[in-house]
């Protein structure tokens, strides 16, 4: 039976009167009220602004001005590690009515007790380093982190120097990461700021030291440095050297050394500094054995072009750091046959076909990709149309040899020179190859197998740009057209290809220092018309056909192991594609749909 009795709006509760129901069972349930903490803490706030409940007062003196504020220690410990080591210890602090602080502005102060109390502050460019220097002071790590993002968000050009060093300073460990990592991907733009050039010669040290500098080329940190000293030359010229030996001086292109000793007005105020790059340039152009040159950012292996049933236009990256693909600009016009080189850090794709329309059209085309930029640019023509070409490149001159023209299978070979924009030919191979491999080492240029028109070859040749003429090496032991082949430690690596009656597994190397042939460890897919190249000390074949079809798997070869391993696949398989190892591309170049494949 329920009995139900009206009661007056202020009449007291009386539990006793309350008839209590019987429930079965023992069960609990947990419940959390999510608008709990806010609530209470909105009471708390509005109890400090009447003044009720307050148990301490915070003093704050700076430049000549002092406010006091009204708080509760309680809520004050719970926001910062400071406070609450000061409420909660022996200190004085613990047991007077009233705190003294020395060194902030009272309206920061008064941000951040308000930031205690609501969980919010407002970040603007007039308050937001002194902001961040006092929540980082008091371990307020809310207002840190809401500082630090506002940060993050202005850095530019001019600004990043400046804004990481403040970071350095107040041990703000996260935002000086994020500065670093925008003056590495910015560095060209950076040098260009008055910022760069007020570094001392310590903080220019550590900055050019960092591998992560975003750079086509090691001859923009050198141009960097050079500008830096320009500055004040009387003054800093002192400093050239130690400059020169942070650089990774190896990776200069011989061209640019030449030209500084030849023409940099540094060098007459610091003697030594051109005998040190003089001795370089001498063993870079007597071909001495060199140390290794630590590349800089992260390096990736790029597929330009390539065919699946007809031409594509496509260009991926791939990260065997990481395992992951991107999906970069396309080019102009779609292309297979074609081969990829890197010079000075910008890509380059070299001839090629273009069936995609129902036609074979065979190319002259040169076009540049550069990874600062993703975009694509045509340079000069070569001089004849090249399917299924060779590339190599010596001391940033890029060498096309053979390929097809048509039913025109060509024995010629030409260079081209991206600081004239020009090609030129060099002296013909000893016989007609397509589809040859081609390969450098300590300035030579080896031309491995192909088809001559009638017979796929065995043969070798091997170019020396100095006497501008060709000659025999031994002989592969298999006879191999559409191979993949890079040099590496001073052997010349031959893996895969099409012997005239079926796609090979097999791979081979030549020794340089012995010159003769033997077989290392075949590869998992017999494969013709892949991609090859080298990364870090091992090699890596990608796609190709053979008489399963178009292959998607990317397989790497150890040759400390001698072992081939699969290590990706491809987005898509193809055939006949340009590869080449490259930096990785600027990622405020990159579109959401150029992301991940």
């Amino acid at each position: 039976m329920f009995c139900s009795k009206r009661r007056d709006a202020n009449q007291s509760l009386n539990c006793a009167a309350i008839v209590v129901p019987s429930l079965k069972g023992q069960g609990y349930l947990d419940y959390t009220i999510d608008r709990h903490p806010s609530q209470a803490l909105s009471v708390m706030q509005e109890l400090r602004r009447d003044g009720q409940l307050c148990d301490v007062t915070v003093r704050v003196a700076h430049g000549g001005k002092e406010q006091t504020f009204s708080a509760h220690r309680i809520v004050l410990a719970a926001c910062s590690p400071v406070f609450k080591a000061m409420f909660t210890s022996n200190l004085r602090e613990c047991r007077v009515p009233e705190v003294k602080l020395q060194g902030i502005h009272p309206t920061v102060m008064e941000q951040i007790i308000d930031f205690a109390y609501t969980s919010q502050v407002s970040v603007g460019e007039q308050c937001v380093l002194q902001l961040l220097l006092a929540s980082t002071m008091y371990q307020v790590e809310g207002v840190v982190s809401a500082c630090s993002d506002f940060l993050i968000k202005k850095l530019d050009s001019a600004n990043a120097i400046g804004i990481c060093h403040f970071a350095e300073q107040i041990g703000c460990t996260e935002l000086r990461q994020r500065g670093m990592e925008y003056i590495n991907i910015h560095f060209t733009e950076v040098t260009k700021e008055e910022e760069f050039f007020n570094l001392t010669h310590c903080q220019l040290l550590d900055l050019i030291s960092q591998d992560g500098l975003n750079v086509l080329c090691e001859s923009e940190v050198y141009k960097a440095c050079m500008e830096w000293v320009r500055w004040d030359l009387e003054g800093r010229a002192q400093y050239f050297h130690a400059l020169l030996n942070a650089l990774q001086i190896y990776a200069l292109p011989l061209r640019f050394l030449k030209h500084q000793l030849q023409e940099c007005p540094i060098l007459d105020k610091a003697n030594p500094c051109r005998d040190f790059l003089s001795k370089i340039f001498q063993e870079m152009y007597l071909r001495k054995p060199l140390p290794p040159v630590k590349q800089r950012g992260n390096q990736l292996i790029y597929i330009a072009g390539g065919y699946l049933q007809r031409s594509i236009p496509t260009m991926e990256a791939f990260s065997p750091r990481t395992g992951q693909w991107l999906r970069l600009a396309d080019m102009a016009v779609p292309r297979s046959g074609n081969s990829s080189c890197v010079v000075l850090g910008l890509l380059y794709t070299v001839g090629g076909r273009n069936n995609s329309q129902g036609e074979n059209v065979d190319m002259d085309a040169l076009d540049c990709y550069n990874p600062m930029t993703n975009q694509w640019t045509q340079r000069a023509p070569m001089n004849v149309p090249r399917n299924r070409v060779g590339v190599g490149v010596i001391d940033g001159v890029i060498y096309a040899v053979g390929g097809s023209w048509g039913s025109s299978h060509h024995q010629s070979a030409e260079k081209y020179d991206p600081e004239t924009n020009q090609w030129t030919f060099i002296a013909p191979m000893r016989v007609r190859r397509i589809g040859a491999g081609l390969a450098v080492w300590n300035g030579l240029l080896y031309a491995v197998g192909g088809f001559d028109g009638k017979n796929r070859l065995d043969s070798v040749e091997c170019y020396c740009p100095e006497k501008d003429e060709w000659s025999f090496i031994p002989a592969m032991e298999s006879t191999r057209s559409g191979a993949g082949v890079v040099a590496l430690n001073n052997y010349i690596y031959v893996a895969g290809g099409f012997d005239g009656r079926e796609q090979l597994s097999s791979v081979e190397r030549y020794s340089i220092e012995t010159e003769k042939w033997q077989s290392v460890a075949s590869m998992k897919h017999s494969r013709s018309a892949m991609g090859v190249t080298t990364y870090r000390g091992k090699v890596y074949a990608l796609g190709g056909f053979n008489e399963e079809g178009f292959l998607d798997s990317v397989e790497c070869y150890d040759p400390e192991r001698d072992e081939w391993m699969e290590v990706s696949t491809m987005p898509t398989g193809r055939s006949g594609m340009g590869v080449a190892v490259n930096m990785e591309p600027c990622p405020r170049t990159l579109s959401p749909a150029n992301g991940d494949s």
